[in-house]
């Protein structure tokens, strides 16, 4: 299978608060992957890391084999001041061993190669990612919690302003899709709307579609539902089903159990900012192995 995603020890924190502590996963085109967990567990927040919405402390990530980051010398800082402090000790402690100090003056050098050799190669990723932002991000669609429609514009310029900005299609090529994915989603008669004469889930279906209008390998889904009064739920999952129906590779973040359990071919349940089980949805919500995830899925199911 294809890897479209992979994720290497990914940390983040806020301020002194780790929340994310060293995420490993790799997603294949195709997954539907659905992130649980109670609030605070650092879903949200591996979301936005994914598509450098928020800014990644270390670790690794890749989009069909590019990086879109790429920071591990920094976790090799501890290490390599250790090695450094150790070896001055031993330096000045006129007992040491000569074999001893040897061994000790290899595994500095060591270090330090592979700490200058990471820190080259991550310099240079990061010049291009800073001059490519724009170009990798649109390859993941975004749907937020509260749609982040402009209010001011319609409907459809709403659909078609980053395409066009970003010269993806001409206006004639971007309104024509988007005239189609409203179509698709029941909302081509609003095309000339503004955001504020739509519902909750009208709103988000539009989100969705705005997502859509990038042509991304991957749609990111941050609790889309949240913010919705309870009839309008099905109409947004819906969507959501038939987009993973079609094989669009998606990672939602969702309290949406059934959801998960019907949509998902995988589930992984955050806690404490670490992935503690993996699965399919029977093995999770079936079966889950440690206590936390038991005591979680009796408060949501």
């Amino acid at each position: 299978m294809e890897k479209i995603i992979e994720v290497k020890n990914l940390y983040k924190s806020f301020e002194n608060v780790e929340v994310l502590r060293g995420i490993d996963i790799d997603i294949y085109r195709g997954d539907v992957l659905c992130v649980i967990g109670a609030s605070g567990s650092g879903k949200s927040t591996f979301l936005r890391c994914l598509n450098l919405l928020e800014k990644v402390d270390s670790g690794e990530i890749k989009l069909s084999g590019e990086y879109l980051f790429k920071n591990e010398h920094k976790i090799l800082e501890p290490k390599l001041k250790a090695a450094k402090a150790a070896l001055k000790a031993a330096k000045k402690d006129k007992s040491t061993a000569a074999d001893k100090l040897l061994l000790l003056e290899d595994d500095y050098r060591e270090l330090k190669e592979e700490y200058d050799a990471l820190y080259t190669e991550e310099r240079d990723i990061a010049k291009y990612i800073g001059k490519n932002i724009d170009l990798l991000r649109q390859k993941m669609g975004m749907v937020f919690q509260q749609f982040n429609l402009f209010p001011h514009l319609t409907i459809l310029r709403n659909l078609t302003l980053a395409p066009t900005m970003l010269k993806l299609a001409t206006p004639e090529e971007a309104n024509e899709r988007a005239l189609a994915l409203l179509e698709r989603v029941g909302l081509r008669d609003r095309a000339n709307d503004y955001p504020n004469q739509l519902s909750g889930g009208q709103k988000q279906r539009v989100a969705i579609v705005r997502a859509l209008c990038m042509n991304p390998e991957v749609m990111l889904f941050d609790e889309p539902t949240s913010a919705l009064d309870p009839e309008m739920v099905g109409e947004v999952l819906d969507v959501m089903k038939e987009l993973a129906g079609e094989g669009m590779t998606m990672i939602v973040v969702t309290h949406e159990m059934g959801f998960a359990r019907e949509v998902a071919n995988r589930v992984i349940f955050l806690d404490d900012g670490v992935i503690a089980e993996e699965g399919s949805p029977e093995e999770l919500f079936d079966n889950p192995k440690s206590e936390r995830l038991k005591s979680f899925l009796s408060k949501v199911l």
